[in-house]
């Protein structure tokens, strides 16, 4: 029987880009997913294609609201905890640092606060990001025992999230017994994403109103990965603690170690390819608010303690996201993509 079949699963962010795929694929493991997370943004959205049938619950809440937080843990009463829950957006930082330092930080604090008198609880992951490092822009992998930090809004958020986590886990979870770690992940692409200022769903908008993306800092690399091998490790990770392996208290999940940098225009470039469109790449657009122009993680720590590595090359990151956009462009059922693009994962040799 799988590990997950039966578990009591509390989601946070469940109607986001990576937490809409992960509510579906926990469900397909057998899980009982409940849901909390704010409302998808306007517009499409693959929770919203995807439906709730699959959820044991699904709540719209604000963690930034502590009290509606707490009745919302004790009824899920969760055995294991993927909290991906977050203002996500480096440009909307700019825009909102006030909501952005709320929900990432005290949002998390909300519910660890909560979760801290749940005595089903076996494991909770935080999910917070790759940009959580003192970026020196050298282009160097960072390491999880790197200096964290972060110029913009978000990263300093995220950065900000890890101390919080680590003061929770010290003063209440180590003594409880109960793991918790978190997750820094890399640039995630992957089919239904729509979120704006995000270089895949440009592409796809683009491609929709016939015109020229614009494309900002194409010379920019980042530690790029298929949604479904970010989630594999968060997963794998949170199943590990939960079993009580001996692990770190927090672990990177990208690309495998000495894969070469992509740039941003070499990515929308071969996104074009496999969509078998010619690329057809804008003027870049104007600069904006200051964004790293190099960032890559080392993900080795994961390979050694977890055993985890992506299942999927660049190549086929990029041939899985044409196939989805161009299914769904063309008419195709999102459940039906999704769960098609799940089970080919599946199959795969980790």
């Amino acid at each position: 029987m799988s590990f997950w079949a039966g578990k009591r699963v509390l989601l946070t962010g469940h109607t986001g880009f990576k937490g809409a795929w992960a509510g579906r694929w926990l469900a397909r493991r057998g899980a009982e997913v409940t849901g909390i997370s704010l409302p998808p943004e306007p517009g499409p959205a693959l929770y919203d294609s995807l439906g709730q049938d699959h959820l044991a619950a699904s709540h719209m809440a604000d963690l930034r609201d502590a009290g509606r937080t707490a009745e919302l843990v004790r009824a899920a009463r969760p055995e294991i905890v993927l909290h991906l829950a977050a203002q996500p957006l480096v440009r909307r930082s700019y825009a909102d640092p006030v909501l952005t330092f709320g929900s990432n930080v005290m949002g998390t604090v909300h519910l660890l606060d909560a979760l801290r008198r749940e005595a089903a609880l076996r494991a909770v992951l935080v999910v917070t990001s790759d940009k959580v490092y003192e970026n020196d822009t050298s282009g160097r992998a960072f390491a999880e025992t790197d200096r964290l930090g972060g110029h913009d809004p978000y990263s300093a958020s995220k950065a900000a999230t890890e101390i919080a986590v680590a003061s929770f886990r010290r003063a209440f979870f180590a003594e409880a017994g109960v793991p918790l770690a978190t997750a820094r992940g890399g640039n995630v692409i992957g089919g239904g994403d729509f979120s704006a200022d995000r270089l895949v769903p440009d592409i796809v908008r683009a491609l929709m109103a016939d015109t020229p993306p614009e494309i900002r800092n194409p010379g920019a690399t980042r530690p790029w990965q298929h949604v479904l091998d970010c989630l594999d490790g968060y997963l794998t990770f949170v199943q590990a603690l939960a079993e009580g392996r001996a692990l770190p208290e927090a672990l990177n999940f990208g690309p495998a170690p000495g894969t070469p940098a992509v740039t941003v225009a070499e990515l929308a470039e071969g996104l074009y390819a496999a969509l078998g469109r010619p690329p057809t790449l804008g003027t870049p657009a104007e600069r904006g608010p200051h964004e790293m122009a190099h960032l890559a993680i080392d993900a080795g720590l994961a390979a050694r303690t977890l055993g985890w590595r992506p299942r999927l090359s660049g190549a086929e990151t990029l041939d899985l996201t044409a196939r989805w956009y161009a299914g769904f462009l063309a008419g195709e059922d999102a459940a039906r993509l999704t769960d098609q693009q799940i089970d080919q994962y599946q199959d795969r040799t980790p």
